[in-house]
């Protein structure tokens, strides 16, 4: 394990133990803001130092008295925390809350420039609050994460990755927490698939952790991308590149720390309900190249919700649907992961969604994944669904994820699994173009649109056949006895507690 490895770990077994932290998502939270200041400190640093070099001289974001080096950990003569001038205890809770906190939220109001460093550190600290209930806490934390280095990109990098980790640990807790992660496997051949090229916009309308845009960003920038990226190339990386919303705060927050972490220093992301957006009022400008998400499912809308999009239903992912295909530029190309029922669902408002899109959009690709590849979030059965705006659907390619194992928390999808979908993809010549036939082993098959039936565009692999276990009748009869014993059980439970 390594050294920050370590000191993460330290600083979660610490906060587990404060009265004001009850689970990860709170813990995850608290080390967010804390990362981040340090964060914003040594990028001041760096950018003080730059300027010099420039003959230069660079304005702070952050006042003197309260950057990190003067607050949360002053230094002596020898460079050994200054106990004389460190707070900590009540003085120290009392100075983040009333102090520096009502600061830094007063930077959205003191800015119209979204796209400015002081705009974004306003947006994240508006939903913020410190929760550490105890000072003595709060130090000990911060003397751990004073001695992180995000000047040296190793350490950055390695710290990122591990920040991963603290994200998807967060759905181990329970609650809704899983709607902000999304498998690094299945973001990672997503946007392998859909190749980002710089000079190309990136929009996810429910950003929730920033997987897909801070994977996007890692292709885009990969070492030896990185050596042919001109220094126009990496502005517009930085300022035109990513955008998105997320409604939740807790959502929003952990997805910028995410994207500013792994290096993405301004991006265009923003707190808000994507779907209350009426979508007739878009225009070419508002729209993206590429769209990537993994949207929120199983919700219902109210009408006042529904009345901004041209096909009205309750069907949250159905909403989202539309508003990914009004979002998409001409020659856009879109990779979304939607619940299994979008394809097969064939009532009014499902029907027509999917007619707009196969007439209006090209559905070259959906791919099946496994059960279980949310667990423990959820285990509903899920796809990718590929589209881009070059025409109608003449034919859709499908293929069928297959790990050689079940899925489960302990056990979760991985890039392997996905590697021969990325290389076919990448590769039509490799696809088996069965089309019908059975081919024993074939995850992939072709459907013509002509051949489509009632708009059900539901993945069913031909090549794969379903074996039926045909019980005999005394066994059949045996199987429902012992059901009913157990509802009778269960039953029986259940009234013992009614009544005591």
């Amino acid at each position: 394990m390594s050294d920050i490895q370590n000191k993460i770990d330290r600083i979660t077994d610490i906060l587990r133990r404060d009265d004001g932290i009850s689970g990860a998502m709170h813990y995850t939270e608290q080390i967010s803001w804390i990362l981040f200041l340090k964060f914003l400190n040594d990028f001041e640093i760096n950018k003080a130092d730059e300027a010099i070099l420039k003959g230069k001289e660079y304005e702070y974001v952050i006042r003197k008295d309260l950057r990190w080096e003067n607050w949360a950990c002053p230094k002596d003569e020898n460079g050994k925390v200054d106990v004389k001038r460190a707070l900590t205890g009540n003085d120290l809770i009392e100075f983040v809350n009333k102090t520096l906190f009502n600061y830094l939220q007063e930077f959205k109001n003191n800015t119209n420039d979204p796209k400015s460093i002081k705009y974004k550190i306003g947006a994240i600290f508006e939903f913020l609050d410190n929760r550490i209930a105890s000072g003595h806490t709060l130090r000990e934390v911060l003397d751990i994460i004073d001695s992180l280095d995000f000047q040296s990109s190793d350490e950055l990098f390695e710290l990122s990755h591990i920040y991963e980790n603290l994200l998807k640990g967060m759905g181990s807790d329970g609650g809704n927490s899983g709607e902000f992660y999304t498998p690094r496997a299945i973001i990672k051949a997503m946007v392998e698939t859909v190749d980002p090229q710089v000079g190309e916009t990136i929009y996810d309308g429910a950003v929730g952790s920033a997987g897909f845009l801070v994977e996007a960003f890692e292709f885009m920038t990969s070492s030896k991308k990185k050596e042919k990226l001109s220094a126009s190339d990496w502005e517009t990386i930085q300022t035109n590149t990513f955008y998105g919303q997320e409604k939740t705060s807790l959502g929003y927050v952990m997805g910028m720390m995410n994207m500013i972490l792994h290096g993405i220093e301004s991006p265009n992301v923003y707190k808000g309900n994507t779907l209350t957006q009426n979508i007739r009022d878009y225009q070419e400008k508002d729209r993206h190249n590429v769209i990537l998400a993994n949207p929120p499912f199983g919700g219902k809308e109210k009408s006042q919700i529904q009345q901004n999009f041209p096909i009205e239903t309750n069907a949250t992912e159905m909403l989202f649907i539309q508003h990914f295909m009004k979002m998409l530029k001409l020659e856009g190309r879109a990779a979304i992961i939607i619940p299994e029922g979008v394809l097969f669902q064939t009532n009014n408002a499902f029907k027509k969604i999917k007619q707009d899109l196969l007439e209006g959009f090209n559905v070259h690709t959906i791919v099946s994944l496994p059960s279980g590849v949310f667990l423990p979030y959820s285990g509903v059965k899920t796809n990718i669904l590929y589209f881009d705006r070059k025409g109608a659907t003449s034919k859709i390619w499908y293929y069928d994820v297959t790990p050689p194992y079940k899925l489960t928390k302990n056990k979760p999808i991985a890039y392997e699994h996905l590697q021969e979908f990325v290389e076919f993809f990448k590769n039509p010549s490799k696809r088996n173009h069965t089309n019908g036939k059975t081919v024993e082993g074939c995850n992939d098959w072709t459907v013509s649109v002509e051949d489509i039936v009632d708009y059900d565009i539901s993945a069913k692999n031909p090549h794969k056949v379903v074996e039926v276990e045909h019980l005999t009748p005394t066994k059949l009869l045996s199987k429902i006895r012992d059901n009913e014993k157990k509802i009778n059980d269960f039953v029986n439970q259940i009234e013992s507690l009614i009544h005591g």
